[in-house]
């Protein structure tokens, strides 16, 4: 079994959505207090490489919102219709 010892780069590694997987040096980690597995599985690597590009893509779209200040958010537009 391989491991990384709790003094490697893999500390300093962001986890992937909170979870215990982090990607150190092109290979998927589990990470649970100071101990860590390899994974190995292909299509549970690749599951996590699907879900850390969507997830960057979406950090990426909510950027991009938050730096039009030009247009109105949702909450700052007037509703019409409706129960008053």
């Amino acid at each position: 079994m391989s491991s990384l010892t709790p003094g490697s780069a893999l500390v300093w590694s962001r986890r992937l959505a909170g979870s215990p997987a982090v990607r150190h040096d092109g290979r998927w980690w589990l990470v649970s207090g100071s101990d860590s597995v390899l994974t190995a599985d292909p299509v549970f690597t690749n599951e996590l490489d699907r879900l850390a590009t969507s997830m960057a893509a979406a950090d990426r779209a909510v950027a991009a919102l938050r730096a039009r200040p030009d247009e109105p958010s949702a909450a700052s537009v007037p509703r019409t219709g409706g129960r008053r």
